[in-house]
C-alpha cells in the first residue's frame, strides 16, 4: 500500500469515528457563560475511541456542503474570532469580490493546501480539522445597498441588564470563526485572511481560543471549563428528530428570490444558521474562594464528575422537583443548570459551541481569562434571547461572570460546487 493510501485510509478512519460521535463532539457553554463540551465523543465513549495524537493532522473537513464547515464539525482545539469592518467607500461589489478571495483560500487551507502567496506557516501541517465559517452584521446589509434582504432574525439583540460591553469589540460587518487542532494552522488561516482582506476591509477586533487538545485525555469526555465545572451534556444531537429545525433555517423558508419567507426567513439563508457571539469574563478569584459545596449549588452539578445534584452520572437528567432533608430542593432555584434546561425555557435550543480564553493578567493581578460563547440557531429570539432573559433575572452564576463584547451574525448556509460563501445573497 502507497503513503498516501495510507493517509487516505487514516483520515477516513478518524473521519468516521467523528461523525459517528455527532453532538456529543460539540461544545456547550450556558448561555450566561457556563461550560466547554469539547471531546470528540461523548463521556460514555470507549477508551479504545480516542483519537490518536498521530491522526490528528490528517483530518478535514470539508469546504462545500449544504451547511458551513465550523458548525456542526467537533470542537477544535484552537480558535480565532475575528470581526471586519468594510472599508469607506466598499460596497456590494467589494465585498463580493472579498467573499470570493476568502472562499477560494478557506476551500485550499481546509484541503492542507497552500493559499495564494503562501506564508509557509502551516507547511508541514495537515489539514488539523481546520474549519472557516463566514457570517454577516446587521450594519453589512445597509453599507452593501442590501438592507431589504436582511432578515429579521437579525434584530439587535436586546439589552441585558448584566452587560457591560465595549462598543469596539462588539458586532462589525463581516464576521469569520476558525478552528482548527494545530495552533500553526489556525494561525496561518488568520493570517491570509487578514492578508486577503486587503483594502476592502479592516480588522474591527480579533479574539483567541483554546480548548482541550485532541487525544489529551484517556478516553474523549466532556471538557472541563476555566472554572473547572464538567458542563455541556445536554448540547443538541444531529440524531434528534428537531435538530435541524432548531439550528439550521429551513430550505422551504423562500417564495421568490430575494422574498422574505415564512417567520421572516431569507432564501438566501437556506441552509444557514445564526450566531451569537460573546466575550464572558468569569471572576475566577471570586469563584474559587467558594468552597466546592457553594460551587456545585451554583452551578446544580457535581464538580467532580458533572453529573446533577439530584444523582446519577453526567448525562442523567436533572430532576428538579426534588427536596433534601431539610425541605429545601437539591438543585436551587437560582442554580445555573435549572434556569438554562430547555425544559424551564418552553424547549428553547441552541448549539452552543465555545472556546476558553486567556489574554494575560491585569495590574491588580486579576485574569482576564473566560469563555468565547458561541451558539447557534435557526432564530436567536427563540434561542439564545428567551434563555439569557431568564439568567439575566436570576442565575446564581452571573456573579460570576461579566459580558464584556457581543455580536450577532447571518451565517448563510455552505457554497455549493463553484460557488463562494455569500454568492446567493450579493448575487441575486
Amino acid at each position: 500500500m502507497r503513503d498516501d493510501d495510507n493517509l487516505e485510509l487514516s483520515r477516513r478512519r478518524l473521519l468516521g469515528t467523528v461523525g459517528a460521535a455527532g453532538a456529543a463532539g460539540l461544545a456547550l457553554g450556558a448561555a450566561g457563560g457556563a461550560g466547554v463540551y469539547a471531546a470528540a465523543a461523548g463521556p460514555d465513549a470507549e477508551a479504545s475511541d480516542t483519537t490518536a495524537l498521530t491522526t490528528v493532522g490528517a483530518t478535514e473537513a470539508m469546504f462545500h456542503g449544504k451547511h458551513q464547515a465550523g458548525i456542526t464539525t467537533p470542537l477544535q482545539s484552537r480558535g480565532h474570532l475575528i470581526a471586519f469592518d468594510l472599508a469607506p467607500g466598499a460596497g456590494r461589489k467589494e465585498a463580493a469580490a472579498l467573499l470570493r478571495r476568502w472562499s477560494a483560500t478557506a476551500k485550499a487551507l481546509m484541503a492542507g493546501e497552500p493559499s495564494t502567496d503562501d506564508t509557509g506557516i502551516a507547511l508541514d501541517a495537515g489539514p488539523s480539522s481546520l474549519t472557516i465559517t463566514f457570517g454577516f452584521g446587521h450594519s453589512f446589509f445597509g453599507r452593501t445597498g442590501l438592507t431589504a434582504r436582511r432578515p429579521t432574525q437579525l434584530d439587535p439583540l436586546p439589552a441585558f441588564s448584566a452587560d457591560a460591553l465595549d462598543p469596539k469589540r462588539s458586532e462589525g460587518d463581516l464576521w469569520v470563526q476558525i478552528g482548527a487542532d494545530d495552533a500553526l494552522v489556525a494561525f496561518h488561516a488568520l493570517r491570509a485572511l487578514q492578508k486577503d482582506a486587503g483594502s476592502a476591509a479592516k480588522v474591527r477586533w480579533q479574539m483567541n481560543g483554546f480548548n482541550r487538545s485532541a487525544g489529551a485525555t484517556a478516553r474523549p469526555m466532556t471538557a472541563r471549563n476555566l472554572m473547572g465545572q464538567v458542563d455541556g451534556t445536554g448540547n443538541p444531537k444531529p440524531s434528534d428528530p428537531d435538530f435541524d429545525r432548531r439550528i439550521f433555517v429551513p430550505d422551504s423558508a423562500s417564495g421568490a428570490a430575494g422574498a422574505s419567507g415564512a417567520s421572516g426567513h431569507q432564501e438566501w439563508m437556506a441552509g444557514g444558521s445564526y450566531a451569537v457571539v460573546r466575550r464572558i469574563r468569569m471572576l475566577l478569584d471570586d469563584w474559587e474562594k467558594l468552597p466546592l459545596d457553594r460551587q456545585e449549588k451554583v452551578i446544580g452539578r457535581r464538580k467532580s464528575d458533572g453529573a446533577p445534584l439530584t444523582g446519577g452520572t453526567e448525562t442523567s437528567e436533572l430532576d428538579l422537583n426534588k427536596f433534601g432533608p431539610d425541605g429545601k430542593l437539591v438543585i436551587p432555584d437560582n442554580a445555573h443548570a435549572r434556569i438554562s434546561a430547555p425544559e424551564q425555557n418552553g424547549g428553547a435550543a441552541m448549539l452552543r459551541r465555545p472556546f476558553s480564553f486567556h489574554d494575560g493578567i491585569a495590574r491588580d493581578g486579576t485574569p482576564d481569562s473566560g469563555l468565547l460563547f458561541i451558539c447557534w440557531q435557526a432564530d436567536p429570539l427563540r434561542g439564545f434571547v428567551p434563555v439569557q432573559r431568564k439568567l439575566d433575572r436570576g442565575d446564581a452564576l452571573s456573579a460570576f461572570v461579566r459580558h464584556e463584547a457581543s455580536g450577532l451574525f447571518a451565517v448563510p448556509g455552505g457554497a455549493a460546487e463553484g460557488e463562494y460563501v455569500g454568492q446567493r445573497l450579493l448575487e441575486a
